[in-house]
């Protein structure tokens, strides 16, 4: 969108043009960050069911593995979240 436009727009809902643009901002990147942790979770579980169709006596190993990586791939999101609403915020 353009500057303009999302100004025009702000003023017709009576908001400043900056906090339009920020919750905006904010919408987007929060969108993005989900997508990518979906992928990355799936990435996760595509591994996991290759890994253990070639191995299935290491199924204990893997497992913790898995878990660990899908813990680090939601806390990654999760900082993000938190880092976007106190930018958008502050």
């Amino acid at each position: 969108m353009d500057l303009e436009v999302v100004t025009t727009l702000a003023q017709a809902a009576g908001a400043d043009p900056t906090k339009a643009g920020r919750a905006m901002a904010l919408g987007v990147a929060g969108g993005l960050g989900a997508g990518g942790a979906a992928v990355g979770i799936g990435a996760i579980f595509n591994a996991m069911i290759h890994s253990l169709a070639r191995q299935p006596e290491m199924r204990d190993e893997l497992t913790q593995v898995q878990w660990l990586g899908f813990a680090l791939t939601e806390a990654c999101f999760f900082y993000g979240l938190v880092a976007g609403l106190i930018a958008f915020f502050l």
